[in-house]
């Protein structure tokens, strides 16, 4: 599998914390994503009164004495996202856990596909794992020797 297909749980947790949904986006779980967006609007429409975001969208600094204020008024807000964050997180360690458990079947088919058949004209060599000619002695691919017991 390559670099570029593998999914990192703590980034999508990461990218979540940048912004709501961008952890899903991150792993392909579009409508999830949007899901997570839509609720968080819904719970600012429904939950946080419109006067919370003046302090906000002002450019001003805000007063210490306002900001637990500001802060308890976006509680909803800041819950669903944090929720979204835990969601994208587990998502993660769910596709990365489900990815090894694929890798390890595959692994195991391949290496079942690869025992040499008694019948077979090709044998494994022990050390490289490749397959050699059966009539020669030695593995053309490491040079070692066949006819000789492996110590390991």
């Amino acid at each position: 599998m390559s670099a570029l297909t593998k999914h990192r749980p703590w980034l999508a947790a990461i990218l979540g914390l940048v912004l709501t949904g961008l952890g899903h986006l991150y792993l392909r779980r579009w409508r999830r994503a949007a899901l997570w967006v839509l609720l968080t609007f819904a719970v600012s429409a429904l939950f946080v009164p419109p006067e919370a975001f003046d302090p906000l969208t002002g450019g001003a600094a805000i007063p210490p004495s306002e900001f637990a204020a500001v802060l308890g008024e976006l509680v909803p807000i800041l819950v669903v996202s944090f929720a979204s964050v835990l969601d994208a997180f587990f998502l993660g360690l769910r596709q990365a856990a489900a990815r090894a458990e694929r890798s390890a079947v595959e692994d195991a088919e391949e290496s079942a596909a690869t025992v040499a058949d008694p019948d077979a004209d090709a044998v494994t060599c022990p050390e490289c794992g490749r397959e050699v000619d059966a009539d020669i002695d030695f593995c053309h691919w490491c040079t070692t020797r066949l006819d000789e017991p492996i110590d390991r």
